[in-house]
């Protein structure tokens, strides 16, 4: 059997500073996250007063052109891509990084930031160019969705509605209350669906109203997918918000309706804690691979963005990506 290969320490054993030149770095900040227009000045200044040189700086607002910056700076050689924007955007910078010997940089700019707080970087710029100056790196799993890669979080069921009606304009002038008026606007129309996960060597169904595959510990701007979780474990957290309405045969009927909104209200209080695990309407589980099928077809968000439906196959990268953590105390 093949050996795999030793992790670097990352967030179980505290990270550490790379021996090797750090290289040229390139400031590319999306002005479309809930901060970033404001942040590109603020962030040039702060790397450079703390000796970060920056050979070119980018403030971008289309993701298209986002992608091809990246993808010139890589080739030419660019050995640190420091990214300013919201988790949508590191999960788009992520799909242009792998493979190539670069270190990413974050700057937390938008709405919901989870893989920032996964990593403990700070929300404040200036603290999170701090982050990046003292050098230290950490060796990082990556989530893949059918090959897509992403950070955090996929989700099915209510988290996807959510996502869709988190629109630009919403974050905007919601900021951080965003998700929950997206989660109340969207619990009218609450149907569970019917899932089945093949997790390496365990199979179940059941009938859900969200279910949440993640990489990192947060998703939805703070939530936690598991205690347990970390982004260097190898291992995807999954969790399952049952429908009590199916359970019990009250199905679209007013009252079931009624059931699981509770239901899904009671396990939403204990999601920013982590003890949503202990609550009995929620199923959880850990595998290195799923394979997730629904009925009827489910949208499937991944790190807020709608990445297709299912069914789907998702797996983890181990170890795939070098980024900037905090040092340790």
């Amino acid at each position: 059997m093949e050996r795999e290969a030793a992790l670097e320490p990352a967030l179980i054993e505290p990270p550490r500073r790379r021996a090797l030149d750090d290289g040229p770095a390139v400031l590319v900040v999306n002005t479309r996250s809930r901060s970033g227009r404001e942040a590109f000045e603020q962030a040039r200044a702060a790397l450079a007063d703390r000796g970060v040189p920056l050979v070119e700086c980018h403030a971008l607002s289309r993701t298209e052109r986002l992608e091809h910056v990246l993808e010139r700076m890589a080739e030419l050689g660019a050995r640190r891509i420091l990214v300013g924007g919201g988790d949508g955007t590191l999960s788009c910078v992520v799909a242009k990084l792998l493979g190539r010997d670069v270190t990413l940089g974050v700057l937390p700019l938008g709405t919901g930031n989870d893989f920032a707080r996964s990593l403990g970087i700070p929300a404040d710029v200036e603290a999170a160019c701090d982050v990046i100056a003292n050098g230290y790196t950490a060796r990082v799993d990556v989530g893949l969705a059918n090959g897509r890669p992403f950070l955090n979080a996929a989700s099915l069921g209510l988290a996807t509605a959510i996502a869709k009606r988190l629109t630009k304009r919403l974050k905007q002038r919601a900021g951080k209350l965003a998700y929950p008026v997206a989660a109340a606007a969207e619990v009218k129309d609450l149907q569970h669906f019917h899932v089945r996960i093949q997790a390496d060597s365990e199979e179940l169904e059941l009938d859900a109203l969200q279910l949440v595959v993640g990489n990192g510990r947060y998703h939805g701007a703070g939530n936690v997918v598991s205690p347990d979780a970390q982004l260097d474990d190898r291992r995807l957290h999954v969790y399952a918000i049952t429908a009590p309405s199916a359970a019990n045969g009250r199905e679209g009927t007013g009252l079931g309706h009624l059931q699981d909104v509770a239901t899904l209200a009671r396990v939403a209080l204990s999601l920013r804690s982590g003890d949503h695990e202990d609550h009995p309407a929620v199923t959880s589980l850990r595998a290195a691979r799923l394979y997730v099928e629904a009925d009827p077809v489910q949208e499937v968000n991944a790190d807020g963005e709608l990445i297709g439906h299912t069914p789907m196959r998702f797996e983890v990268a181990p170890a795939a990506l070098r980024v900037y953590a905090p040092a340790p105390s």
